[in-house]
């Protein structure tokens, strides 16, 4: 089970070094290098999970008016950035330029998601009494996504490319900040729709390189970014449920919904949806990859209900 932090001595420790990691999420945020967002990604996180007797490299105490800033807009590399529709057609992968555009495209994808793993833990760990589990969670996640992120821009590399070739934009981080109010809200568009949309057609994504003999680029997305990435969905969905049982509104009618081997309560469920209804333009679109979905711990009582109707 989860639980608030500690209040004796070991918990003062816990607390001091949850600050410390706040910070160090915004240093994160902040760092406009992408290569060097990644080594502080994965620098923070060996601290994290170590014995924490040291500081992470370069760390800053600050104040705080330091610890309560909110990062608005990540620091970025010269890159060029365009509107959404100004980015070229990835195509289906049948020239080394669509290919390397697919690759491109997924490796700023992972750009952001490295950022938005550390605006989770600074906006809202702290603001909102989040327990150890919750930094546990995240940290990993964004060093999961640091490793996508420099894995895709070394297979960019192989092909005779480059990370910021190509032009950009910055659709998922203004999209993630209509959910910078709202920790549920965040969890549920960003993780429970948009990552859990990434289960969705990424089968579709490996089998394009597999047909057109990448195998390489194949098997990074099959054995590493695809299972971990449904690892990330059901951390959006676990803290969006604990969330849900400790400061969640509920109704006098508590009964259960039924989907195959598991069990919800209606009440979580129909808090899901109307998050989702609320923050999240328009419906979903199937088809859904039941499968992953269901290793992320959505069963279909979560999605079918928000699809386009047929």
């Amino acid at each position: 089970p989860v639980t608030r932090m500690r209040t004796d001595a070991d918990g003062a420790k816990e607390r001091d070094d949850i600050v410390r990691l706040v910070r160090r999420a915004r240093a994160c945020l902040l760092e406009p290098s992408i290569a060097r967002k990644v080594e502080l990604s994965r620098e923070t996180h060996a601290w994290w999970f170590s014995a924490r007797e040291n500081p992470p490299v370069n760390d800053d105490d600050g104040d705080d008016e330091t610890l309560d800033a909110i990062v608005e807009n990540p620091g970025r590399e010269t890159l060029r950035v365009v509107k959404s529709s100004q980015t070229r057609r990835i195509g289906k992968g049948g020239t080394l330029e669509s290919r390397i555009a697919i690759l491109h495209s997924l490796a700023h994808i992972e750009s952001w998601a490295i950022d938005l793993s550390w605006d989770a833990i600074s906006r809202f760990g702290l603001a909102r009494d989040m327990p150890k589990g919750f930094y546990d969670d995240f940290v990993t996640v964004a060093n999961d996504e640091a490793r996508h992120h420099e894995l895709l821009a070394r297979r960019l590399k192989a092909l005779g490319s480059a990370y910021g070739k190509l032009e950009v934009h910055d659709g998922l981080w203004q999209t993630a900040m209509e959910t910078a109010d709202s920790l549920e809200a965040r969890l549920a568009v960003e993780h429970c729709v948009h990552e859990a949309r990434g289960l969705d057609v990424l089968p579709q994504t490996i089998g394009k390189f597999r047909r057109n003999g990448d195998e390489e680029s194949a098997k990074l997305l099959e054995d590493v970014i695809y299972p971990e990435e449904v690892t990330h969905c059901a951390a959006g969905l676990r803290w969006f449920k604990y969330l849900h049982a400790r400061d969640g509104v509920r109704t006098g009618d508590q009964e259960d919904v039924r989907d195959g081997e598991e069990l919800e309560t209606s009440s979580v469920v129909q808090a899901f949806h109307a998050v989702v209804r609320k923050h999240f333009a328009g419906a979903l679109k199937p088809p859904f990859n039941d499968d992953a979905r269901k290793r992320a711990g959505f069963n279909p009582v979560w999605y079918e209900p928000l699809a386009v109707k047929a």
